[in-house]
């Protein structure tokens, strides 16, 4: 499934030359096109990454909205990369995860917190 998206992918006719020329003449059509490329792609998915794509390209979007500038949006969008990668259940621990020969591609249980009891006041005062 993803590398069947992945070819699809490699096969597009994107021109990152002609799509900056146009961000620097027309950064409005420029919004428009990169919005329909976006579309094209999630489009592309199954319904259920689907639902999760368009979450992740909404958390992008609210990320250069609020940015100052384009430098400080790509350094946020990045950060947001290293820590899927890096966090617990993400990318470095599922890839180990398979190294290791857990193909169920579930997380393993992990040790809850010891859980203290909380006594009612009422029941402890004489």
């Amino acid at each position: 499934m993803v590398m069947t998206t992945m070819k699809r992918l490699q096969q597009t006719d994107f021109d990152f030359d002609e799509m900056a020329r146009l961000a620097q003449r027309d950064p409005d059509s420029f919004e428009r096109r990169r919005q329909e490329m976006l579309a094209e792609v999630i489009e592309q998915a199954t319904p259920a990454i689907q639902q999760r794509l368009h979450g992740l390209q909404w958390q992008i979007d609210q990320v250069r909205n609020s940015a100052g500038n384009p430098m400080a949006s790509c350094i946020r969008i990045s950060k947001m990369m290293w820590d899927s990668v890096l966090e617990e259940d993400g990318l470095l621990e599922n890839l180990e995860r398979l190294q290791h020969g857990d193909l169920s591609g579930r997380k393993q249980e992990r040790h809850a917190a010891t859980i203290i009891p909380l006594h009612d006041k009422s029941q402890t005062e004489d």
